[in-house]
């Protein structure tokens, strides 16, 4: 058991720091290509219900360039990819599962147990109370979901996500977390209330086994309340995820608690509460720190601060990797661990992980892809030293310093003659007859950088790109004020328009009705779209490559 803890914890938190949710408009029952959406609705990417940035976007083959070339609507894709509420639902059991563990909630096994053999009449109503116990965790963690939905809503939890201050807020708080599991300090809530509820937990009834639940929830705080607060700000919020992270948070917790409150017998095969569960607090606060700096990273790129560049961030996850290395095989003791007479197996293949990763990430400080961690480290445009195949260079600097907004706005893969703003690239594509390639992303957009390590950086695609489009790269949440002269109110954002980043965000949802990002569209000169409905993510290259082909070939019917 103690050994598949210490895994979990691991694979758990890991989960938890890949976001996958984006944000669309919802269609116009109008058809003209101006009309203001009647409202902002959240919808994941790759779910069944985005059906502007996915959904209906059939695989595009080659051989279906061939077959179809006059026909500029994709048909709708059968084979619709899992909604990832589903896997925000998996995270939220994976974080209760690994909360189980920790040193406030672990201790409280025997106590629930007791609790029910006193109170138990009969077997019949052992069971039935265990029951009613579980369902009362869901309800309060269930409960906790549906009032931060309420408070904030999907639309402004959506809208601060890259907001800068929120960012660092959040850094500010993860990185109390963080230092709170290494402990420096406990995070708990007063005596007072936590007396209060321990107190009418002693009373008959169904009110008594809510309230020994509650009692549970609140003692248990300074552990859940950083996990469940990664939880929830980890995953870009939409109108469910924080029901359904409470859900299957609290499912996690409630299962296990009803088990041993109706199977006492299975607290003899537990092991025994000790120094190991302070060391995955540890663990976890290592986790917690590193998760940090990805929201002051989102909140530099997008201000331009220039205080977290790439080398910098991977210095840091460097640092702290062979830490954590070290602390497992018991180099480093902290105020509250137990003596370590020896490092167990696990303990060591973890330790041994956590060391393989540091060297993974090494070569990164030289500017090596790290494809594998490429969607959460700060792009390659912010390194100040890149060792490219011929030499010593900086980072990309295919695009002219010319092109506007290219003083603070780069592309994350080698265009050769890109642009940054999209009129700019229009009055081109004129000139040179070319279709455009619109490239909307963010700052911090983590499937953006996916894309851009696994797709957009492969040399066909690159090859087809450079030598067929003009690309644009439209960036949504960049914070760079806009003259006073370019800036006007929008009636589909309904705010004022004063940064880059809200002028694209325009942009996007005026011409195509959604704000989701990445999202690409293939456009002729013309402004008329050539695959519609445009892209999402996709990390096929071959349909990749499809879609840009038949891109081509709907720009060359309409030139005859």
């Amino acid at each position: 058991m103690k050994k598949i803890s210490f895994l979990l914890f691991f694979v758990g938190i890991f989960l938890l720091i890949n976001p996958n949710q984006s944000v669309a408009l919802k269609p116009q029952t109008d058809s003209t290509a101006n009309a203001v959406p009647d409202d902002i609705q959240f919808t994941t990417v790759g779910s069944a219900e985005d059906s502007i940035a996915n959904s209906k976007v059939a695989p595009v083959t080659t051989d279906t360039v061939k077959k179809d070339t006059t026909t500029t609507t994709a048909s709708t894709n059968t084979a619709t990819q899992p909604v990832s509420l589903w896997v925000t639902f998996g995270l939220g059991l994976l974080a209760g599962l690994a909360a189980f563990f920790l040193p406030c909630i672990f201790p409280m096994v025997p106590l629930t147990v007791g609790f029910f053999t006193k109170r138990a009449e009969s077997k019949g109503k052992g069971i039935r109370s265990a029951i009613i116990y579980g369902l009362s965790i869901i309800v309060i963690y269930v409960g906790l979901g549906v009032i931060i939905t309420l408070i904030w809503g999907a639309s402004a939890l959506n809208q601060i996500s890259t907001d800068g201050f929120f960012n660092i807020l959040i850094f500010l708080i993860l990185v109390i977390f963080g230092v709170s599991f290494l402990g420096a300090f406990e995070i708990t809530l007063p005596s007072s209330f936590v007396n209060k509820l321990d107190a009418k937990s002693d009373s008959k009834g169904l009110s008594g086994i809510f309230f020994m639940a509650a009692t549970l929830a609140v003692v248990s705080f300074s552990c859940t309340g950083p996990l469940i607060g990664t939880s929830l700000v980890a995953i870009n919020t939409d109108l469910w995820t924080p029901v359904v992270v409470m859900f299957g948070f609290s499912l996690s917790l409630a299962i296990i608690f009803t088990l041993f409150a109706i199977f006492p017998s299975l607290m003899t095969g537990l092991p025994k509460s000790g120094g190991w569960l302070n060391s995955v607090k540890v663990v976890l606060g290592f986790l917690e720190l590193g998760l940090a700096l990805k929201f002051l990273s989102t909140a530099d790129l997008s201000y331009h601060w220039g205080i977290l560049d790439r080398e910098i961030f991977l210095a840091i996850w460097i640092v702290l990797s062979i830490l954590l290395g070290v602390y497992l095989l018991g180099k480093i003791k902290f105020s509250h661990d137990s003596d370590l007479p020896y490092v167990s197996i696990p303990r060591l293949f973890l330790s041994i992980a956590c060391f393989v990763f540091a060297f993974y990430l090494i070569p990164g400080l030289w500017g090596a892809p790290l494809k594998a961690v490429s969607s959460l480290v700060p792009p390659r445009s912010t390194q100040d030293f890149v060792l490219s195949e011929g030499g010593t260079v900086a980072a990309n600097t295919e695009v002219s310093e010319k092109k506007k907004y290219s003083d603070f706005l780069s592309f994350e893969y080698k265009i050769t003659n890109g642009f940054f703003d999209y009129e700019e690239a229009l009055a081109y594509a004129k000139s040179v007859n070319k279709p455009l390639f619109l490239d909307f992303t963010g700052h911090g957009c983590v499937n953006c950088r996916e894309m851009e390590a696994k797709v957009l950086s492969d040399p066909r695609v690159l090859k087809i790109i450079n030598d067929n489009y003009v690309a644009v790269a439209i960036y949504t949440d960049d914070k760079t004020s806009l003259p006073e002269n370019e800036q006007f109110d929008s009636k589909v954002l309904k705010r004022k328009v004063n940064t880059v980043g809200l002028k694209f965000q325009h942009l996007q949802a005026d011409k195509f009705q959604t704000i989701s990002q990445p999202y690409y569209v293939l456009l002729g000169n013309n402004e008329k779209e050539l695959v519609s409905p445009p892209i999402g993510v996709e990390y096929d290259i071959d349909t990749y490559i499809a879609y840009l082909n038949k891109g081509l070939a709907e720009f060359a019917n309409t030139k005859k």
